[in-house]
């Protein structure tokens, strides 16, 4: 690894640094509170290229790398992580299944959108009854007579964006004896019939990411919007999931880097006992070990976006990296927002201090894109070769 950042690399990290200070974190608890949908700063991310980072610029994105998306999302998320939920969504979830499978149609329609700001993307893979088991799900896409379309019968859960979202990525079944291998992905234009979304999630945090169910009845899906070949979508949605921890990763890091940064100042200015609390031995044990788990999250998430980097030109691998970012980070993300609010006292469990929304924050990352305990099983199984 170069641990020097390219021209663009730093020119993107500043232009996301300089919004999400100037734009996002002015707002940021106003948006946790209402849990409004930040629709006016997505749709202007769009147009400085932050929706569609690793998008070619022909398809309407920045042309940047993933060191750059991930430099990039660490910003925004340091200012609030529910706007770089949606921007993880558009970019990893949404925008990068369709650079690697899908049609050029289906690009210049789907990608331009959604990279542009224009139009809000999402993935739905969840169920009500398979979160982690996801090739146990009960979504049926069927085949019309004349071969012209697929009926799509289908209930999705915990879909990010869902309730705003043009376009989705959706996995349905069209093989039920074939296991993993009769999944295909497809694309949904929400705009019609046969499609619906239910009531927007009450959450813990990134309240101001839009999260619903939605359903698929009788819904007609031409064979054009098809990403991929059939039984291709299980291998689609596993790659897709690799790019997105890379995201998840990042978020993590930029909500640690928040609270570490909230508390330097914290122990700087508070007193007790007549000096300030930074110069107690237990504080500055917590201080050090906040920042050496920030310092190596933040490694291990620019290590997995160079190795997707490598990934993309040489047709490698990067599942053991990228699960071994996001295990890592989220984990000590939920850790030092855990000593942040310890640190602040009673000031920390207010909702005066954006520590307190850091903590809620932090906790999803351990969650979607495959919880802790399934990257654990990633990454045993990816490096040992048993299952």
């Amino acid at each position: 690894m170069n641990f020097d950042l390219t021209e663009e690399q730093q020119m993107i990290q500043s232009a996301a640094r300089d919004f999400a200070q100037n734009e996002i974190a002015p707002v940021a608890a106003d948006f946790d509170q209402s849990g409004e949908f930040p629709l006016s700063n997505i749709q202007k991310m769009g147009e400085l290229g932050l929706m569609g980072i690793e998008v070619p610029e022909a398809y309407g994105g920045a042309g940047l790398d993933t060191i750059g998306y991930a430099l990039a999302m660490i910003e925004i998320c340091a200012a609030d992580a529910a706007h770089g939920t949606i921007v993880s969504v558009n970019n990893s979830l949404f925008c990068n299944g369709l650079l690697k499978y899908g049609t050029e149609e289906q690009k210049q329609k789907y990608v331009r959108a959604i990279a542009t700001g224009e139009e809000i993307g999402a993935y739905a893979l969840t169920e009500p009854q398979s979160g982690s088991d996801a090739a146990a799900m009960r979504s049926r896409a069927t085949l019309s007579e004349d071969g012209s379309h697929y009926v799509i019968n289908a209930k999705k859960s915990w879909i990010t964006s869902g309730p705003v979202a043009k376009y989705i990525v959706l996995f349905a079944v069209t093989d039920p004896d074939a296991g993993a291998r009769g999944i295909t992905a497809f694309m949904i234009d929400t705009t019609k019939a046969g499609f619906s979304r239910g009531k927007t999630e009450p959450k813990l945090g990134i309240r101001a990411s839009a999260t619903c169910e939605i359903e698929l009845e009788g819904y007609q899906c031409p064979v054009e919007d098809r990403l991929g070949e059939e039984g291709q979508g299980f291998k689609i949605a596993m790659s897709v999931l690799d790019a997105g921890r890379i995201g998840i990763a990042a978020q993590a890091v930029g909500i640690a880097r928040a609270a570490y940064e909230a508390t330097l100042e914290y122990v700087r200015e508070r007193k007790a006992f007549g000096q300030p609390i930074g110069s107690f031995q237990m504080t500055q044990a917590k201080i050090a070990d906040m920042k050496t788990k920030l310092d190596a999250a933040q490694l291990l998430t620019m290590r997995a976006a160079w190795a997707k980097m490598q990934a993309d030109k040489n047709g490698g691998r990067f599942g053991v990296e990228a699960s071994t970012a996001k295990l890592f980070a989220s984990e000590s993300a939920m850790w030092i927002a855990h000593q942040a609010v310890q640190i602040h006292g009673g000031m920390g469990y207010s909702k005066e201090m954006p520590v307190e929304r850091y903590f809620r924050d932090a906790k999803i990352t351990e969650i979607y894109e495959g919880t802790s305990e399934i990257q654990r099983m990633v990454i045993s199984r990816l490096e040992t070769g048993l299952r």
